[in-house]
């Protein structure tokens, strides 16, 4: 392989991970491993399928897409296009994912170096940290990259190692039903695949400050760099949710997600854990807020064409998301889960639909599909918020409805129905 290629990839790669490396990444694997037990094993299989695998198809299907999420959805509708894209930048930006950072860097970072710490203050100084690097955009991904990410992998494998080497205590038997399903909607949490969606501007521009402009090469880097984040993904989040199991066998553990993290880390380092654990927080948020901003901002600056700057776009996020941040992160955490089981089956679906390429017959079956799919799902979603049992209990006829997949055969039955119906270029 070109000497050059793979170390680009290797940069961008790293970089790749530190973005998708946040908050949720660092507080679920844990907190699900403590609720599944010995069913670790098939959980953390099917949240490697959406916190991992999906990314990855994300990844592939936006280089396609010439980086852009929205040329993606505008195969649906220009204004599918704007809308949906809104609504995603805003969910992983200022109103979810984005306060979901700076409100783990203080519960897992600040606050046990500093107990005494005050949370609006710290969150004020963690923003202004990542708006200063935020309106540097050229260089953000070789910072992130070079700099950030090896710090942040050393503490997260040094605690996975000596807490396998000397485990927490005995992985018990919980009688977990449905781990993998269960576990394969809990990775919706990390929201891996609607960053990807957004990253994939960033990634293709770096690609191309780096040197490669024809389709063929830049598949090559982007690929590799895909592969080289989500096996440091896949690693990370297999040990954490490996330490979380070792602590169900505690009945008398009665923990949020965050303090789950924070007393592994305790007692495989005991003393030093605490310290450990803290800048491991502090780097995962940091990285992945810098990333989230840009890719925020440079959104608004476009949808507006530019009659509103991109250092004004940033500014105004950054306060959105402050505010956002005076939430805990279980608050937080609540409030993206309806969310997402919206929002996910759509971006899935664009995905696949995108890496289909020419099998698709036209644009009229993908949006046959894409509005099909975000009716279920909204239909889904809300029937589970206001409990309406007439109407759950219909769903579960569909297959797979258990695991938040109701969706997936009326997908299908309508692509190839519309495949069939549909004249080609329509």
């Amino acid at each position: 392989m070109n000497q050059k290629l793979f170390k680009d990839a290797l940069v961008i790669g790293f970089a790749l991970f530190a973005m998708f490396f946040g908050a949720g990444n660092l507080i679920f694997p844990a907190f699900l491993g403590n609720m599944m037990g010995d069913q670790f094993l098939p959980a953390l299989i099917g949240f490697l399928l959406t916190g991992v695998g999906l990314p990855l198809l994300g990844i592939m299907a936006c280089s396609r897409a010439e980086g852009s999420y929205e040329l993606m959805a505008s195969r649906v509708s220009p204004l599918f296009a704007k809308i949906s894209a809104t609504i995603l930048i805003l969910a992983i930006g200022p109103i979810i994912a984005i306060p979901r950072t700076a409100s783990t860097t203080f519960e897992l970072g600040v606050a046990t170096l500093l107990p005494g710490a005050n949370a609006l203050v710290t969150t004020l100084i963690f923003f202004a940290i990542c708006l200063f690097f935020v309106l540097k955009p050229t260089s953000i991904v070789d910072l992130i990259g070079k700099f950030l990410t090896p710090g942040l992998l050393t503490v997260l494998i040094l605690i996975i190692i000596k807490g396998i080497v000397f485990p927490i205590g005995e992985v018990a038997s919980l009688g977990v039903e449905g781990a993998f399903s269960l576990s394969f909607k809990e990775g919706y949490q990390t929201m891996d695949v609607i960053a990807a969606m957004i990253f994939g501007s960033i990634i293709l521009s770096s690609v191309r400050a780096k040197g490669y402009q024809d389709h063929r090469s830049m598949s090559k880097v982007i690929l590799l760099s895909g592969l080289i984040s989500v096996i440091g993904l896949a690693i990370v989040y297999g040990g954490l949710m490996y330490l979380g199991a070792q602590t169900s066998s505690l009945e008398s553990l009665s923990f949020s997600r965050t303090q789950l993290v924070m007393y592994i880390t305790k007692e495989v380092f005991g003393s030093f854990g605490a310290v450990f654990l803290s800048v491991s927080a502090i780097l995962a948020c940091l990285t992945t807020s810098i990333a989230l901003l840009t890719a925020s901002a440079s959104f608004f600056t476009r949808l507006f064409k530019e009659r509103i700057p991109y250092s004004v776009n940033a500014v105004v996020l950054t306060v959105i998301s402050i505010l956002m941040a005076t939430n805990d992160v279980d608050s937080i955490v609540a409030l993206a889960g309806p969310a997402l089981d919206i929002i996910y089956p759509v971006v899935i679906v664009l995905i696949l639909l995108t890496l289909l390429g020419r099998m698709v017959k036209s644009n009229r079956v993908i949006a046959s599909t894409v509005y099909v799919v975000l009716g279920l799902s909204t239909i889904t979603t809300l029937a589970n918020i206001f409990d309406v049992t007439s109407l759950k209990d219909v769903l579960d006829y569909l297959p797979f409805n258990e695991m938040g997949l109701g969706w997936c055969l009326p997908a299908i039955l309508v692509f190839l129905l519309a495949t069939m119906l549909t004249p080609s270029n329509k």
